[in-house]
């Protein structure tokens, strides 16, 4: 099918103008307008230019606010065919869209693909990408810990049920009243502190898993164990920051010339670090 490329550039243009404006339902109109065509005697619109990457970005967008995400997802999977995978807003409006829809394994995925992307081709919206891949981590372990309190109560349920069916199954097998009034008394305590061990464990819990954003390292997204500092005084972890020194020696936010040489350790926050995860060890999963 020929394409009118100053038609469908005239249409992004326009379609960026509502998007700006506010107006998301005209510009998703007009990302999408095109003449209707004819398929096999099916009458059906087509995007303004299908092979133009740009546009289901944009569309995408402007479906997103229109809180439109599965077709969102559809253009951005779209764009990504077109690229071979190598397009940084594509990867970042999806993850947004995953997360919306609460697919937040997905989410994390495309928002880690679109940080390396970001990292590889030194460009400047590094910090939107860095605060959506926390944004994933964030929204994925609360999800996480949701799960882990309501299979708590559900096991609490169990087991104080099948104390429950225990109780009355001793209770039934006493020779007298008295003797029923003591195994009775005895169970009930049992199922007192029973129930009190499960309390203390989840306000234990609830109180502990929780992790600060100042252990967190904005390059692999880990708790730092070996945090050092630039020139700047921004703290990474020693691996992470390395790494990206190897790949571009530069400041990964200033952008300004950054060696081995200008790192040092941050002593004072590594024990902060390793006081945090010896208090909570299960922050290894983070």
């Amino acid at each position: 099918m020929s394409k009118d490329v100053e038609r469908s550039t005239k249409l992004k243009e326009d379609g960026n103008y509502r998007f700006q404006a506010g107006d998301y339902i005209g510009a998703e109109s007009l990302y999408s307008k095109a003449p209707k065509v004819n398929i096999d005697h099916i009458v059906c619109s087509i995007i303004a230019d299908d092979v133009n990457p740009s546009l289901y970005t944009n569309r995408a967008m402007a479906r997103i606010r229109l809180e439109l995400f599965e077709p969102a997802i559809s253009d951005c999977n779209q764009c990504l065919k077109l690229t071979s995978g190598n397009h940084l807003k594509a990867h970042f409006i999806l993850s947004q869209c995953q997360l919306a829809i609460h697919d937040y394994d997905s989410a994390l995925e495309s928002a880690l693909e679109a940080h390396r992307l970001c990292v590889e081709t030194n460009d400047k919206s590094l910090g939107p990408v860095t605060n959506q891949v926390l944004r994933c981590k964030k929204e994925r372990w609360e999800e996480m810990e949701k799960k882990r309190a309501r299979e708590g109560q559900e096991l609490e349920k169990e087991v104080i049920a099948l104390m429950l069916r225990e109780r009355e199954d001793m209770v039934e097998s006493c020779y007298n009243a008295l003797e029923k009034k003591i195994v009775a008394e005895e169970w009930e305590n049992k199922i007192k502190l029973m129930r009190y061990t499960f309390e203390a464990s989840r306000a234990d819990s609830e109180r502990k898993r929780e992790v600060p954003d100042w252990v967190v390292d904005d390059i692999s997204f880990g708790i730092m164990i070996d945090p050092v500092m630039t020139k700047t005084g921004k703290s990474y972890e020693r691996a992470s920051i390395m790494e990206h020194i190897r790949r571009s020696a530069t400041d990964p936010i200033t952008r300004e010339p950054l060696h081995a040489g200008d790192l040092r350790p941050n002593l004072q926050l590594k024990e902060a670090c390793q006081e945090f995860l010896d208090k909570n060890g299960w922050a290894v999963d983070w």
